[in-house]
């Protein structure tokens, strides 16, 4: 009989909730999701991105970006300018706001990434993150199955 409880799926699904609410913990003060947190990651990364490249960097669908954008928008960190060639895209841009939560937010990932690996020494988490990388593969957006 199939043991759910040691499929690899099963293992990751359940790491990644551990993952998200070790991570909620941290910044709910901040009135913030781990979706939203992962949004403004990358705009620290390189801000005035669109929502498409957004979309493609997270690896989930436009909507939901849409939603995360608007989210963001009206707590005031983030704003939508009109792209400069593109009169039907928006670039998505780091308020002064939002660009001043980066160091304290980083923090709090920082913080929930040693509570989510406190059983792990440095090599291993080196080799999860390695192996993580490899299984996930192409960067792509994922539908959700449909079985």
């Amino acid at each position: 009989m199939y043991d759910i409880e040691k499929s690899i799926g099963f293992l990751l699904s359940k790491a990644y909730q551990r993952a998200w609410a070790t991570l909620r913990e941290e910044i709910e003060q901040y009135d913030l999701t781990p979706p939203q947190f992962a949004l403004l990651s990358f705009l620290w990364q390189q801000d005035g991105l669109t929502q498409v490249e957004l979309s493609e960097k997270g690896q989930i669908d436009r909507s939901t970006v849409g939603g995360l954008i608007d989210r963001l928008e009206r707590s005031g960190l983030l704003e939508r300018r009109q792209h400069p060639q593109d009169r039907r895209a928006y670039r998505i841009h780091l308020t002064e706001q939002g660009k001043a939560m980066a160091e304290t937010l980083s923090a709090c990932a920082e913080r929930s990434l040693k509570k989510f690996t406190s059983g792990l020494n440095e090599n291993e988490i080196s080799e999860l993150r390695r192996i993580l990388e490899l299984l996930r593969g192409d960067r792509r957006i994922y539908e959700v199955p449909s079985c």
